[in-house]
């Protein structure tokens, strides 16, 4: 998942990246409330991480831009700043959730693991499929007894297929949402196409089900009645 850092304590914001990319997220940063307005813009985010205490603007303004710019985002507001009218302000806006500093690294993942079960309709971290079991947090694809030996761009690019399930996804979203960004000079490369046809060989030694969809000319859809 791809996830927006706003925060001008840059050491904290550093830190913030650190540790979420060591969690397999792929962050981005802005400094400033200009530099996060422009990366919403032209990018899908799963979350945004979102300091009120800019040196440019309110940071609260940025959930109304994004909602201009139609994000789907889920917005955590992470500040100092702890006025219940800040609170209200800034869930009425559409923020999903509020972390006062100074907070636990830790606690922050864990808001970010709820926030993506509610966001997916899941009420544990586990989904079953089948005979498989794939569980989001612990990181990893069961069938029955047996582990699935996945490699770990292979889980973020199932497990996200997964999460949006019966939806038809296009490479550019696969790429952005799992890799973070994309190169013009990459787009038209097979390598998504490749990653699938691994997951689908290794699915196939335990299910011969055909659970990923080709949609031809455009992505694929993961198809299951979870």
């Amino acid at each position: 998942m791809r996830i927006l850092i706003v925060e001008d304590e840059k050491s904290l914001a550093s830190e913030i990246k650190e540790f979420l990319e060591k969690e397999d997220y792929n962050c981005d940063l802005a400094f400033t409330g200009n530099e996060a307005s422009d990366l919403i813009g032209i990018n899908p985010y799963d979350f945004v991480l979102l300091d009120i205490g800019l040196p440019d603007l309110n940071g609260l303004t940025l959930i109304k831009k994004a909602k201009e710019f139609d994000s789907e985002a889920y917005f955590i507001v992470i500040t100092a700043r702890g006025e219940l009218e800040d609170k209200i302000k800034g869930f009425d806006l559409g923020a999903d959730d509020y972390l006062p500093k100074p907070f636990s690294l830790l606690e922050l993942k864990s808001r970010i693991q709820a926030i993506t079960r509610r966001k997916f309709g899941q009420q544990s971290s586990i989904i079953q499929f089948g005979k498989f079991e794939l569980d989001i947090i612990k990181k990893y694809l069961k069938y029955e007894n047996h582990t699935v030996d996945l490699t770990k761009k292979e889980y973020k690019l199932l497990s996200y297929l997964i999460l949006n399930k019966n939806r038809i996804l296009d490479r550019l979203q696969l790429t952005e949402h799992i890799w973070g960004e994309f190169y013009e000079d990459d787009y038209d490369s097979n390598y998504i196409d490749v990653h699938i046809k691994n997951i689908r060989k290794k699915l196939s030694l335990f299910d011969e089900a055909n659970y990923i969809k080709t949609i031809r000319g455009i992505g694929y859809k993961f198809e299951s009645d979870l």
